[in-house]
């Protein structure tokens, strides 16, 4: 149907009106700790739906559709909604951090999440930490614009055929719009303007999936035998296989430590659990969390159930560049007018969501954990407030730029995972070593961190050139290939429990050896 004036209206709406929305809460934004915590008088079910709609990306709302639109190979590798079984570990990963790692944030009066490795090791761990959120964060954070990008680049596609580096624009009119709020409104803009973003891309989803309800001939029951034939409705899968990504072992095992890690030590998400009044809601907020990402999660699946059994019946016309696109190209092309736009927007909303988050928290991570204690200990509040805004600035034309480069790194979906993967094993193994131990000292944890970096980089980019090699130098290339692929070919699900066990059995290790290194008390003792 393409997208008409009645959806450039809609969105535009949209864009202009969470825009001054963030930019109210200007006023109330007095001091660092304002800008960073809020008034910490938020309700924890808004928190809460904040932590929702800030780990929920457009990498989410196009990505998980697409995983289970495609086909692939093995059902474990998705192609249905064996997704579900990592959300599990996502629920079981929620109800640890609140029981580990809230008290211990709450007990130290704490502005961010890496001032707890400071009090525990000592300045050093904490900006080896603070150091691998800031690269972490900003190269995921760059590929979840890129991904924003690949729907506003559809939207403006079918409107202005011919027009040269749409992508390039979309990220900057993602960026900038996004930017303008975060910057003037602090955390408080960016955790009222999840609330409301929350809202569009559910609702939005939710009118997505009636309008494939009845645009498929025969309905619900045409559509679940179209999925039933191809195997769309497996959700477990018992087989123990570390080259696949969506097992039941690596859902439950890499789905906690994954959560463990971003909802627990990532500054972008614990950031939110310290805007709570106290630790009992802070608890209560991130547990909730886990049962609305459930129900999420399953409608994006749903919907790209939905969209398999809606293109066999009109196939595209058109070959898409990945699969990543099979979502925006159905809003564009499929849907009424005026309800395209409002889908679209709703995509629009995870995107800034997303994006205002990361934006805040590296801005507070800067100032906080290096400006502040290195540079200029004495500085004023306003002092502090200022400079905070401008790294904000400075951070979101950091981010556009990784967005640009994004474009050439594949799947947006997986490729903002990995990222994120490789880092959180060594940040996660130093927490746990933080808080369950009495051993660990700053020299050996800072030690276990860095071997742990450099064995999952070598996992995520190396091990291929082993399975080139086995293949061209085996004497029994069949079977030697077969071997080496089991134990080399790891999948991105595996990464964070990999490299908590090695961060914590190097760092655990060394300590002893290392003795002069800070040691003291576990944290929540």
């Amino acid at each position: 149907m393409g997208f008409s004036a009645i959806d450039y209206i809609v969105l535009l709406l949209y864009l202009a009106g969470i825009t001054i929305f963030g930019v109210m809460f200007r006023k109330s934004q007095r001091t660092v700790k304002d800008y960073f915590l809020g008034d910490k008088n938020t309700s924890w079910i808004v928190i809460s739906l904040s932590i929702v709609a800030t780990e929920t990306s457009t990498l989410t709302l196009i990505g998980v559709p697409a995983l289970a639109f495609a086909n692939y190979a093995k059902p474990e590798q998705g192609g249905n909604f064996t997704y579900l079984q990592v959300v599990l570990g996502y629920i079981v990963a929620r109800i640890i951090i609140s029981l580990l790692f809230i008290p211990a944030y709450f007990r130290g009066n704490l502005l961010t999440a890496y001032e707890l490795l400071k009090n525990r090791f000592g300045v050093k761990t904490k900006n080896f930490a603070a150091s691998l959120f800031l690269l972490m964060r900003a190269l995921a954070e760059g590929v979840r614009v890129f991904a924003a990008s690949l729907v506003l680049s559809a939207v403006l596609s079918a409107s202005l055929p011919g027009l040269p580096y749409l992508w390039l624009w979309s990220i900057i009119i993602v960026g900038v719009l996004t930017l303008i709020y975060t910057f003037e409104g602090g955390i408080a803009a960016v955790i009222w303007t999840d609330l409301i973003q929350l809202v569009i891309y559910i609702g939005g989803s939710l009118l997505a999936a009636y309008e494939l309800l009845h645009l498929v001939p025969g309905g619900w029951s045409s559509i679940a035998a179209q999925a039933a034939t191809a195997g769309k409705f497996q959700f477990v899968s018992f087989k123990f296989d570390l080259s696949v990504p969506f097992t039941f072992w690596a859902g439950l095992l890499g789905g906690t430590f994954l959560t463990m890690a971003s909802h627990g030590t990532d500054q972008l998400l614990v950031q939110r659990l310290l805007t709570c009044r106290n630790q009992r809601e802070s608890q209560k907020a991130i547990v909730l969390s886990g049962f609305v990402v459930l129900f999420q999660f399953a409608l994006f699946l749903t919907i790209g159930v939905m969209l398999f059994a809606y293109y066999k019946f009109y196939p595209l016309t058109t070959k898409l560049a990945s699969n990543d696109e099979i979502f925006p190209a159905f809003i564009v092309q499929r849907l009424p007018h005026g309800i395209s736009g409002l889908v679209i927007a709703a995509i629009f909303a995870a995107a800034m969501s997303n994006l205002s988050g990361s934006l805040n928290s590296l801005s507070s991570s800067t100032v906080l954990d290096f400006y502040k204690p290195l540079w200029r200990p004495e500085a004023s509040d306003e002092d502090l407030l200022k400079l905070s805004r401008w790294l904000t600035a400075v951070w979101g034309i950091v981010l556009i730029g990784i967005a640009v480069l994004a474009s050439s790194w594949g799947s947006v979906f997986t490729t903002g995972l990995t990222i994120a993967s490789l880092v959180y094993g060594p940040m996660l193994g130093a927490f746990l070593l933080g808080v369950l131990t009495k051993r660990a000292n700053q020299t050996g944890v800072m030690v276990g961190m860095a071997v742990t970096l450099v064995i999952m980089i070598f996992i995520k980019f190396y091990t291929p050139t082993l399975r080139w090699a086995a293949a061209k130098y085996a004497f029994r290339p069949t079977a030697w290939m077969e071997w080496v692929a089991r134990h080399t070919d790891i999948a991105w699900t595996w990464y964070v429990l990999i490299g908590t066990i090695i961060c914590c059995g190097v760092g655990y290790s060394l300590s002893a050896a290392f003795k002069g290194g800070r040691s003291s008390e576990p944290v929540t003792a």
